[in-house]
């Protein structure tokens, strides 16, 4: 392996330690944005207080009847606000006990509440959470209070904006043989006969792609004078991301608002700061987690406006989500069609979802990786992932069988790499003679020239050693993006590892090292070691070719112990899986590269090199066009070094 190949494995290794740096450096953005919005919170507080403060000592001051006038002023004017702002129908559908109504199909528990009319509660029965370190509970996307839901008015006569989500609704709810029908009912205005209906259907077919869908029908009469947009309908949709997942880091990195254009065919995400964005024409919008979604999804494309608010590690949910939905209204449209997915990313089911007889694209929210890295995962990785777990194979072995096919796959591409390295060797004594003949820094070029002539007589590519392993590279990044993203992992224990999903954690430690963490994960721990052991090996099988080279030293100590100190570092909070998927492929690879150190003859590879030399051999055009370059380099080195010597 020669320098390049050193410099090709250092640029796949720096984007592993640059994704991690990344990760650390939003979650560092996160944690300023926070303390800027607690430093608001503590100032708006100290201003309420201040406030509060003051109207106490007013209040000390009043007499009696001061007091009681004052009292009675306020209730008058409190009621008379209530019945402008609400209208009498409206003032009455705000008291009263609200109905919850509950739910289930085979994968998910909902609660309907009549109060605003909406889904207040969504359990998933098919996966568990973490609590206190434990995963004793069934996942929830959505718990009681959580969550707010509903359609912006403004009775007549008033400017202040109300929201349905405020009042009771009257709720039904009929069994059929494949479905519940769930349907809410707020009358607005009774002498207009205006009101707002919202019919949600639940199925149970015991299909995911379906059961997990939840049709919602929006219906309204006789509202054009109470809606707060005269040309659309705005729905708000503000929900708290509940924590599910081990590492809150991991998991808040994950959890954004992700949006789907359908008719430009154009996915994308929230920024990490989560400050609010405007978007048009949208199929979908959801607020995504890092194992789970839930989304908003329209039969005709909406506008919407959203963003988000990171809690701290302590809270218990994640994010607060806030969303505007913008619904284009039509004349004499009073029917719309939307749905709500509450459930997995996962592959096979979110590619199966239909609504609405369009294009959905759920699956781009799992992050498979661009074009080609999502190619191979979607056609490659999945496909045989599922095939082999579909023989109730363990995932521990599902991943060992992983490895070895990719090893498999690329292994013409690893010989190919590994007699580059061993052509260099052979060349070696010709190099030292080059190296020998120009000793001086001044006459690299010319050293660069003779250099690239043995090679050329010999036919060795200086790029033999680099190549392979760039061509590799978007299989190492398919499974870098696939293992972190892949659900069926979740729970899935092996060895010590109790869920390959996230890290394994065999010490937890009193206190945090930057860059590392509070745990000790042994497969992270054993990745390493087997990159430090394929390293060093490495090193050793080309260390005759960079002997004597400028730099050699910090070569070695950059690729032999830096590297897998820092892959220490960024793996740690990672993927079990994926660590153990990378410690297999390192031992894997070792094992290769001993069979075909055994099978190939260096002696054999040199007679053979020196053959090649003997024979007549016509330049290329491009040899040519790069000798003359290396010249004409050199001939300017040798003028810009004569211009130096007469200024002296």
């Amino acid at each position: 392996m020669d320098k390049k190949t050193i410099i090709g494995i250092a640029l796949m290794v720096a984007l592993f330690v640059g994704y991690g740096f990344y990760q650390s450096h939003v979650l560092e953005e996160q944690q300023k944005y926070e303390q800027a919005v607690q430093k608001e919170r503590a100032l708006k507080a100290a201003k309420a207080e201040a406030e509060i403060k003051a109207k106490e000592l007013a209040e000390s001051k009043m007499t009696d009847e001061e007091r009681a006038q004052r009292d009675s002023t306020v209730k008058a004017q409190a009621e008379l606000a209530k019945a402008v702002k609400h209208g009498e129908t409206l003032l009455a559908a705000m008291a009263g006990e609200s109905k919850i109504d509950t739910l289930e199909n085979d994968f998910m528990t909902v609660a309907f509440d009549s109060r605003g009319g909406k889904i207040a509660d969504v359990t998933l029965k098919k996966h568990t959470r973490y609590s206190d370190g434990k995963r004793t509970e069934n996942v929830k996307l959505m718990k009681p209070g959580s969550a707010k839901f509903g359609l912006d008015l403004r009775h007549e006569g008033s400017t202040e904006t109300i929201s349905t989500n405020d009042y009771l609704f009257s709720s039904t709810v009929d069994t059929l043989d494949d479905a519940y029908v769930v349907k809410m009912k707020l009358m607005c205005d009774e002498a207009q006969d205006a009101y707002v209906e919202y019919v949600y259907k639940m199925y149970k077919t015991g299909k995911a792609s379906r059961d997990h869908l939840i049709d919602f029908t929006l219906n309204k009469h006789n509202m054009d004078s109470f809606l707060a947009d005269d040309n659309a309908l705005v729905l708000r949709w503000d929900s708290k991301s509940m924590k599910n997942e081990r590492s809150f880091q991991n998991e808040s990195n994950a959890t954004t608002i992700a949006y789907y254009n359908g008719g430009e065919d154009d996915y994308d995400e929230l920024d990490a700061d989560g400050k609010r964005q405007s978007h048009r024409n949208l199929a979908w919008i959801a607020l995504k987690q890092q194992y789970f979604s839930s989304i908003f999804m329209a039969k005709d494309d909406v506008h919407a406006r959203f963003g988000f608010k990171t809690a701290n590690e302590n809270s218990d949910y994640m994010k607060l989500f806030r969303t505007r939905i913008v619904i284009p209204t039509k004349e004499n449209q009073d029917s719309y069609k939307f749905a709500f997915y509450y459930g997995p990313n996962d592959y096979n089911i979110m590619n199966n979802v239909e609504f609405a007889g369009r294009d959905n694209n759920l699956p781009e929210l799992i992050p498979m990786g661009g074009w080609i890295i999502g190619w191979l995962n979607k056609y490659f990785t999945i496909p045989v992932f599922n095939w082999l777990s579909s023989h109730g194979l363990g995932f521990g072995l599902i991943i060992f069988i992983l490895t070895v096919l990719v090893k498999l796959i690329i292994l013409p591409l690893t010989y190919k790499s590994y007699m580059s390295t061993a052509k260099m060797r052979a060349v070696r004594p010709e190099l030292e003679e080059i190296n020998k003949k120009y000793p001086n820094p001044e006459d690299a070029m010319k050293k660069q020239q003779a250099t690239m002539e043995l090679y050329g007589k010999a036919g060795i590519s200086p790029m033999g050693g680099c190549l392979p392993l760039l061509i590799q590279m978007p299989i190492l990044w398919a499974m870098f993006r696939f293992f972190p993203a892949s659900i069926e992992l979740r729970g899935e224990s092996f060895l010590w590892a109790k869920d390959l999903s996230t890290y394994d954690s065999v010490l937890q430690l009193p206190f945090n090292i930057p860059f590392y963490g509070n745990h000790v994960s042994l497969f992270a721990l054993l990745m390493t070691l087997s990159l430090f052991g394929y390293s060093y090996i490495t090193y050793k099988q080309q260390s005759a070719t960079t002997a004597g080279q400028p730099g050699a030293g910090m070569m070695k100590f950059m690729m032999v112990y830096f590297m897998p100190l820092m892959m220490l570092c960024v793996m740690n909070s990672f993927s079990s899986g994926l660590c153990y998927y990378y410690f297999v492929s390192q031992i894997l690879t070792m094992l290769i590269m001993f069979i075909i150190r055994r099978t190939v003859d260096d002696d054999k590879v040199r007679a053979k090199l020196l053959a090649h030399a003997a024979k007549p051999r016509k330049k290329s055009k491009f040899q040519e066009r790069y000798e003359e370059a290396l010249k004409q380099q050199q001939e300017q080195m040798t003028i810009n070094r004569e211009q130096r010597r007469q200024r002296r």
